[in-house]
């Protein structure tokens, strides 16, 4: 099994749209005002949203995207005039992880972790 696609909601596709073009995501699909599709950037994952009347109350989902120029990407994010709430940090998990929130307060981590997603020093048999 291979997870491939992710989707999230939304209230405002055209937002949405904006905010996930500017993180370097390709559309794809694009019914607006109802529904997109992204490609990534790398690797065969794509990602979309789709409209909603109301968003799901509590914590909300967690995005997180990889990338190996986690600093780079950030500043080049952060000159669009995106927000972060975490600039780049290391992480006693052995991630790098930069934060932000999508329009819908989608919580968006960017982060890298290299041989360390799947095989940190912790990993079971």
């Amino acid at each position: 099994m291979n997870l491939n696609q992710i989707t999230v909601p939304s209230l405002d596709l055209e937002k949405s749209v904006a905010f996930y073009k500017t993180l370097g995501l390709k559309l794809i699909v694009d019914a607006l005002p109802r529904y997109a599709r992204f490609e990534c950037p790398d690797g065969d994952a794509t990602f979309s949203v789709h409209l909603v009347d109301k968003l799901s109350e509590g914590d909300g989902i967690s995005i997180y995207f990889e990338t190996e120029t986690l600093d780079e990407d950030v500043l080049r994010f952060r000159e669009s005039g995106l927000t972060f709430d975490l600039l780049p940090k290391d992480q006693s998990w052995l991630w790098r992880e930069a934060r932000l929130n999508d329009p819908d307060g989608n919580q968006i981590i960017l982060y890298f972790a290299g041989d360390n997603r799947k095989n940190p020093p912790w990993r079971i048999n």
